[in-house]
């Protein structure tokens, strides 16, 4: 991994890609975004925005569901890496997190997190000791270790899919949606945790969320989707304290929070597409 801290430079940038799925469905509609190396940028946006066809799109992993970048390119490390397969770029450094939690549930939690070093070739000790640094995160999984996935609650899952992405020993790792599904307390301990890695092993992240108040709240810096393309980006901090962020993203303004059908409408007034 990584030595932790934030630099300025950029290791994952994409530029202008348009994404069609069965060669007719335009999904994204010239998708910009960076990622700087040791940060945390948020993906943010409804649903259908293009956010996890943004993060398939980095992974390679559109080709399954029939869909393809048609312009535009995707660089990491200045290297064009859309057309790798993606366990070409898995061993690159960058690896997904799917949505939904996607675990293997036969297994238990500990075979799903050795999953995860499958393509390594580094010695069983690197592994070992990689497997405790996942249990220090993750004090849950260690006591779950011997259950069997699918019998583990959708928290514990989620830190399984986690886990199992730090195994493979990433440089960058896109989160999608890591809050579905998930208690509001959960939620907090997920992202506390995505800090910590962050901070202390330097790994870098991607994530789409829907929750903007907390994805801000943890992320560097911030990009909003709309109806496949970027509309608005910028530092978190800058993002929290935009009255168009406050107001259609999350139900604030500077008359306090606002009823759903209040801030439904701004589909109509959406000052940042006029």
């Amino acid at each position: 991994m990584l030595d932790a801290g934030k630099t300025d430079e950029t290791l994952l940038e994409v530029n202008n890609i348009e994404v069609i799925y069965n060669h007719v469905i335009l999904v994204l509609k010239g998708v910009s975004l960076s990622v700087k190396q040791g940060g945390i940028t948020a993906l943010l946006g409804g649903n259908g925005a293009g956010k996890t066809t943004t993060l398939k799109a980095i992974s390679n992993l559109l080709h399954s569901e029939r869909g393809e970048v048609t312009k535009g390119s995707i660089l990491y490390k200045g290297e064009r890496v859309q057309d790798l397969d993606p366990a070409a770029l898995v061993k690159k450094g960058v690896i997904q997190v799917m949505e939904g939690r996607h675990c293997f549930e036969h297994l238990t939690v500990e075979e799903n997190l050795m999953t995860g070093a499958y393509t390594r070739r580094d010695g069983k000790g690197a592994i070992e000791a990689d497997l405790q640094m996942v249990y220090d995160y993750f004090p849950r999984l260690k006591e779950r270790r011997k259950s069997q996935a699918g019998y583990t609650s959708g928290g514990e899952q989620q830190m399984t899919a986690v886990g199992r992405a730090l195994m493979s020993r990433p440089e960058m790792i896109l989160l999608d949606e890591p809050s579905m599904g998930l208690a509001p307390q959960l939620v907090e301990q997920i992202f506390e945790i995505v800090k910590s890695i962050n901070e202390n092993e330097g790994v870098s992240f991607l994530l789409a969320e829907q929750n903007t108040n907390v994805a801000l709240k943890y992320a560097h810096m911030g990009y909003i989707l709309e109806n496949g393309r970027v509309v608005m980006d910028g530092p978190a901090a800058e993002l929290r304290e935009n009255p168009d962020v406050k107001e259609f993203y999350l139900g604030m303004s500077d008359e306090g929070r606002k009823s759903f059908r209040d801030v439904r409408s701004y589909r109509r007034r959406k000052r940042w597409l006029a």
